[in-house]
């Protein structure tokens, strides 16, 4: 049976995994996700499950790399310098072809920066894991319901192409509360998968998880089987959500956090009588850049708006190749635009092309 229950993204994070069968959880504090480790050590014990606080970032990374190969559904999450701290960690999981969840919910940067939203970990979650060919399949929820059923996808589709899987959120998300409805926990599968670590005693052949190939060719090898599993995503787990004007002038490109407001920003500039469309990604890698494709034959520009200055326009201007103009309209360091500012932007066409910043209050307007 499910339930629906008033909940904040970061307790939606951690039931999504329990629910999903998560059973091993490796965590370290670090504000806005400091609620998941914490409901994390509270309720994983109740179904058999085991929490552990890592000494750092980097530990908690390893002990999941430990778990994962037994075949265990292991787990962390963070927010951004504690993500760039377990990127080593992440490559030697690719290079071992083991299956984990990370949820990074954003906060302003670089540095320390701030506790505030950001979706400045773009390139670090679609281009990163550390070092080498690898990457993570990343994926973007943009509600406290979308969160709770991504991260418990996310560990199917882990295993499935045996690559970890990062869901890249925010501070916005982590926080705010909205209804979601929760599914009965169930268990992880039984067994082991034929890959896991074992010996003799377990009935199986020995099996050993490594990263390291001396011999050039294997390394090669083992490279470009991983790259076959990308290609097998990027034509079954590919999502976005389109909404809006079914012949628009002009295309609005935003993902997570983002993609509400100009959800908004679409209702408002159509009652103003210009015709435009929201797409929105949830799947970051495999890029739904066909879809966008498409779209740019049709339109007379698109509009990416994102809280960075110009990370996501990348994978928009490589699907567009320069079918259609790509303005840029972005917020960097925590600070979040309105609805009302993406409708002006929309509807008086205000700002150069590839303009970054949306122009803050003139010093007139605050009274100085």
């Amino acid at each position: 049976m499910s339930e629906r229950k008033l909940i904040n993204g970061n307790e939606a994070t951690a039931e999504g995994a329990i629910a999903a069968g998560c059973r091993y959880f490796f965590g370290y504090p670090i504000t806005p996700q400091n609620k998941i480790p914490e409901y994390m050590s509270e309720h994983l014990p109740d179904v058999g499950g085991v929490y552990v606080q890592a000494e750092s970032e980097v530990a908690a990374i390893n002990m999941v790399y430990g778990a994962a190969s037994t075949g265990a559904w292991a787990m962390t999450t963070s927010s951004s310098p504690g993500i760039s701290l377990m990127q080593e960690g992440l490559s030697y999981m690719i290079g071992s072809e083991l299956p984990c969840v990370v949820v990074n919910m954003v906060r302003g940067g670089p540095g320390l920066g701030n506790i505030g939203p950001a979706q400045s970990d773009y390139w670090l979650a679609t281009r990163g894991a550390g070092h080498g060919d690898g990457r993570c399949l990343t994926f973007a929820p943009f509600s406290v319901q979308e969160l709770y059923d991504l991260v418990g996808e996310a560990f199917t589709i882990a295993q499935r192409y045996r690559n970890p899987v990062m869901i890249l959120a925010d501070a916005i998300l982590a926080s705010m509360r909205e209804p979601c409805r929760l599914h009965e926990r169930r268990d992880p599968p039984p067994g082991q998968p034929e890959w896991a670590v074992g010996g003799p005693r377990d009935g199986r052949p020995r099996n050993i998880i490594n990263s390291l190939y001396v011999d050039l060719a294997e390394e090669e090898q083992v490279n470009l089987r991983i790259a076959r599993r990308y290609e097998e995503a990027a034509q079954q787990e590919i999502r976005f959500v389109e909404y809006g004007a079914d012949e628009p002038q002009i295309l609005i490109c935003a993902y997570g956090i983002a993609s509400r407001i100009c959800q908004t920003a679409v209702q408002q500039a159509m009652q103003a009588g210009v015709s435009v469309r929201l797409i929105r990604p949830i799947s970051l890698f495999p890029f739904p850049e066909e879809a966008i494709r498409q779209w740019a034959e049709r339109v007379e520009k698109i509009l990416v708006v994102e809280l960075s200055l110009g990370q996501f326009i990348e994978d928009v201007r490589l699907a567009v190749e320069g079918r259609c103009p790509v303005e840029l309209m972005g917020r960097t360091g925590g600070m979040v635009m309105t609805p009302e500012e993406v409708t002006d932007r929309i509807v008086d066409g205000r700002g150069r092309l590839n303009e970054c910043l949306t122009p803050g209050p003139s010093a007139a307007g605050r009274g100085e």
